[in-house]
């Protein structure tokens, strides 16, 4: 199948192929004659794996691994199991980020009262004063 073919079947843009390819993360596809990319069955299941991963905010770095894994089956996986671990201590992390993130603009939600004019507004002026602190030259 062609680039565009492959990119339609496994929802992954032409130029994130090629850039998958440039970075060795998909094999080389083999050329037409005419010098098109004729990708097979075996570049869709690999880019549908590499799209999983993804898909999951594994690094790069780490599906490149994962990818030698499946290319040496006989390897120990307890590295497997420390990289998906170092991943979910990552999600745990930005999870805890994104809680704080909700509580904050909840509290900024709560300075708003219906019926008020921009002058008057409490997110406003709340967000216009954290962003004085932030450029306040006697800041440590």
């Amino acid at each position: 199948m062609r680039i565009g073919e492959l990119a339609k079947a496994t929802g992954v843009d032409t130029e994130t192929i090629r850039y998958y390819e440039k970075a060795g993360l998909l094999p080389a596809p083999a050329r037409s004659g005419n010098g098109y990319r004729a990708y097979g069955p075996e570049h869709q299941e690999r880019l549908a794996f590499i799209r999983h991963c993804r898909a999951l905010d594994i690094p790069l770095a780490e599906v490149r691994r994962l990818l030698e894994f499946l290319l040496h089956p006989e390897t120990d996986c307890a590295d497997v199991d420390r990289l998906i671990e170092t991943q979910l201590a990552r999600v745990r992390a930005r999870l805890e980020s994104l809680q704080a993130l909700e509580r904050q603009l909840s509290a900024l939600r709560g300075r708003c009262a219906a019926g008020r004019l921009a002058g008057e507004c409490g997110i406003l002026r709340e967000l216009l004063a954290a962003a004085q602190e932030e450029v306040r030259p006697d800041r440590p």
